[in-house]
């Protein structure tokens, strides 16, 4: 199948250890559709895969072959199963063959490693690397959610004369005590080796970083905005597969309105969402909240607040509107400034020259002030919303450097060692 797309040359360096040497193959970067071939040139092993993969023609077809352990990425019950399901398999005595796995868990433009899942270093077994390099002179396989499609890949794939893919064996990578005893050490030590034997840098981005990059630019919000900065550390929680918050959000609806604040410390804070006290972006979490360094709480609801509109908006402007309707069409100046601050990364002198524009009440501003001023001062309301424009395009270009996004992956056409 591979090779009529144009794979005539498959070169493999090392040697696959067996089943009793490494029941677990780790394979990096991930960076295509095209990756599928390690699982050919591996003798068909288990793979572990997302479960959309097995609607795919063909190819889905092929996966569920290899007796395949599905997840749904999405689902914080299927990745903790997969988990299980993976342990099961390494540790049983009947005769399974290896698991396959592409621990960055989404495609990357091969410039870095992103942070290894640490779901298939559970097991505590030992584990072999295997690289991937297409060192062609036209890059038409990278695949990635700002790059080319999958059928316009395929398509220059088959246009070329050939492509070449290299699979190599890294020596069998075994855990220490410490590693066995803290997945996160073993995925991370499993990295190193396999990007030194790169020669890439890592980067400490992942799946759900990509998820939260997606997001940010359906919005037309940059990833230093502070609302983007809310919903990565959320991520990094596991809060934004969970939901933990829907159910807080349901008992607080109708408080909003009554304008009063719901004060709370760091240790109700982590009670509230499910998540340990110490955990760091927890912390980073609660700070961001933090009116000044001197208290020692938070308004609860004002986190809801971030939470709520991200999730219900498809724009930008929804993101204000959303606010406004959420507190009853109506804010009071320091409510209204912080909202700005939020969205627009506005400090609060530029956002009290915005209010005082909007309004000439002392404390007290309206919905329809906001888009009234939007209406008559269209200009203004366009500076306001790309206030952050300039970070915006920094951060673009230092997330690309990490691999998370992907501009000109067409254009590159880099030779990776």
């Amino acid at each position: 199948m591979f090779g009529a797309v144009g794979f005539h040359r498959v070169r493999t360096v090392g040697e696959q250890a067996t089943r009793l040497q490494a029941p677990v193959l780790a394979v990096a970067p991930h960076s295509s559709f095209y990756d599928g071939l390690a699982a050919v040139v591996t003798g068909g092993p288990t793979i572990v895969a997302k479960e959309e993969n097995s609607f795919i023609p063909i190819v889905g077809r092929v996966i569920n072959f290899t007796q395949p352990v599905y997840v749904r990425r999405d689902d914080p019950e299927s990745r903790h199963n997969t988990i299980q399901e993976i342990i099961r398999r390494v540790k049983s005595d009947q005769d399974w063959p290896q698991i396959l796995i592409f621990p960055e868990g989404t495609c990357t433009n091969r410039s870095c490693l992103i942070t290894f899942k640490p779901g298939a270093f559970y097991p505590a077994v030992p584990v072999q690397p295997v690289l991937l390099r297409y060192p062609n002179k036209l890059d038409t396989v990278t695949w990635t959610w700002d790059g080319p499609g999958a059928l316009k890949l395929l398509w220059l794939t088959m246009t070329q004369p050939t492509t070449t893919v290299e699979v190599e064996f890294l020596p069998v990578y075994v855990p220490s005590e410490y590693e066995k005893q803290n997945p996160k050490a073993f995925a991370e030590g499993v990295r190193n080796v396999m990007a030194k034997a790169l020669a890439v840098p890592t980067a400490d981005y992942t799946y759900d970083d990509c998820r939260v990059a997606v997001k940010a630019g359906q919005l037309g919000l940059p990833m230093t905005s502070n609302l983007i900065t809310v919903e990565r550390l959320r991520s990094r929680l596991g809060l934004t597969r969970i939901k933990i918050e829907d159910s807080a959000l349901v008992k607080n609806m109708l408080s909003f309105q009554n304008r009063e604040s719901q004060p709370v410390d760091l240790a109700e804070f982590a009670n509230s969402l499910n998540v340990t006290a110490e955990d760091g972006s927890l912390v980073s979490l609660f700070k961001m909240h933090l009116e000044n360094e001197h208290l020692s709480t938070i308004d609860f609801k004002k986190y809801l607040l971030a939470e709520y509109i991200l999730q219900k908006a498809t724009s930008k402007d929804d993101l204000i509107i959303l606010a406004f309707k959420l507190y009853g069409e109506y804010f009071d100046k320091e409510m209204f400034e912080y909202v700005l601050n939020l969205v627009y990364n506005l400090p609060k002198s530029e956002a009290s020259v915005i209010y005082n524009e909007m309004t000439d009440k002392p404390n007290e501003i309206k919905l329809s002030d906001y888009l009234n001023y939007g209406k008559k001062y269209p200009e203004k309301m366009e500076s306001l919303q790309n206030h952050s424009k300039n970070s915006a395009h920094r951060t673009v270009t230092d997330f690309s450097s990490c691999g998370q996004s992907f501009h000109g992956a067409m254009d590159d056409n880099k030779k990776y060692q």
